[in-house]
């Protein structure tokens, strides 16, 4: 089965920050569809540095970020032309700012891509909106996607908009005519797809390819595809236990280091890709306790993985035997599926030669591997590690792998 060279690139991205942040973040204590005012006013990041978002984010070393334009109460991050209800009449920089150029501008500089998240639905609208709703839909997409030069991922939130029916051929012909290599998260003509929660884990097996796409956390409809497709998973969740906007209220509920390496595992090591939630500051920064657990998960993935164990490969079979040049501790091995035949995989399992004799031991045993498998196991003496394809996707080509690496990780 063909994929994008995009849906690639997206897998190899592994690791994005999320930042929710807009009208919300300056009135503490409000909640998704809570309905409650929240006036313009309000709004005046009068630090505002989008820079400083991307510095950190990079020295942890994620490939990229994604910006909430507008959220489901419909403040938009830039000047659009099409509500009042926007920066354009906010105290910030006397009505002359906008976040999302400043966004976007901060993610060329860095090096990372460049994500925009929109909310289909709103709440409010009625009094909000002077044409059709696809109309509107379309025309602040459009502003999007032409005036902030190439965007990388558009991310649609399904949440609030169970049952309401979008003119989506309309919509995805406007966005793939805008910009024909995005990449769209989930919904109507997706290349990527939600995981199914907000707590940042894949399932396993967590195949790469999908009939379905989970459509919201208020819903267990399905939205249906038609057809198999293939659709890699991202992982999203909160920095923070209880919000995804900023709050002077969970500043103790920041993640721990050692739930965030495992939701790495449970991620980026079941391939698919981890979406970190920040809120930034009502000063326009991103708080110093959650940058500071970032760039620790950064330094761990980063010193983890730094040093791979030395062996020499050979093949026999379905079976990749690894021989170390010196006996000693594993615990991890890392594998990645070649890319032409990206997701064939189904069962494999991973055995150790014990560094006297008799028998190999299996010591794990999983159903995919797709981009990439962080396989974990308590520590073994091992002379050799022996990795075999036992079963591959029904009717397709034989499974390969195209890359190996093994590791004692503390």
């Amino acid at each position: 089965m063909k994929y994008k060279k995009e849906q690639l690139d997206f897998l190899n991205w592994e690791f994005g920050v999320f930042f929710h942040f807009g009208i919300r973040t300056f009135y503490e204590g409000h909640k998704d569809w809570d309905m409650k005012a929240m006036p313009l006013d309000g709004f005046n990041p009068s630090g505002l540095d989008c820079g400083q978002w991307m510095r950190v984010i990079k020295e942890a070393g994620a490939k990229y970020a994604i910006l909430v334009c507008k959220h489901h109460d419909g403040f938009a991050n830039w000047p659009s032309g099409y509500t009042e209800y926007s920066v354009a009449n906010t105290p910030w920089k006397n009505g002359n700012g906008d976040v999302v150029k400043e966004f976007t501008d901060a993610c060329r500089e860095y090096g990372i891509k460049t994500g925009l998240y929109y909310s289909p639905a709103e709440f409010g609208s009625k009094d909000k909106i002077n044409t059709d709703y696809d109309e509107y839909f379309i025309s602040q997409i459009s502003e999007l996607l032409t005036n902030y030069g190439k965007i990388d991922y558009l991310w649609f939130d399904g949440c609030g908009s169970e049952g309401h029916e979008y003119d989506t051929r309309r919509i995805i012909k406007a966005i793939r005519g805008l910009q024909p290599d995005i990449l769209i998260f989930n919904m109507w003509d997706p290349d990527t797809r939600w995981v199914g929660n907000e707590d940042g884990y894949a399932n396993m097996p967590n195949s790469l390819y999908a009939e379905s796409t989970d459509f919201s956390v208020l819903t267990e409809t399905k939205e249906a595809l038609g057809a198999e497709k293939f659709l890699p998973a991202e992982c999203d969740f909160m920095m923070r236990e209880r919000n995804w906007f900023y709050s002077d209220a969970d500043e103790d509920t920041v993640k721990s280091l050692d739930e965030l390496i495992g939701i790495y595992h449970y991620s980026v090591g079941r391939g698919a890709n981890m979406l970190i939630n920040i809120g930034p500051g009502r000063d326009g920064l991103l708080p110093k306790k959650d940058s500071e657990r970032l760039t620790e998960l950064g330094n761990y993935i980063k010193k983890a993985f730094a040093n791979p164990i030395p062996f020499e490969l050979s093949e026999s079979g379905d079976s990749y035997i690894c021989k170390l040049k010196a006996p000693g501790l594993v615990n991890c091995c890392v594998l990645q599926e070649h890319e032409e035949n990206l997701g064939i995989t189904g069962r494999f399992s991973i055995k150790a030669y014990p560094r006297h004799s008799g028998t190999p031991i299996t010591v794990y045993e999983s159903k995919t591997i797709g981009h990439k498998a962080v396989c974990r196991f308590p520590p073994f003496f091992a002379k050799k590690i022996e990795i075999t394809i036992e079963k591959t996707k029904s009717g397709e080509n034989a499974a390969k792998i195209g890359d190996i690496s093994l590791h004692f990780v503390k």
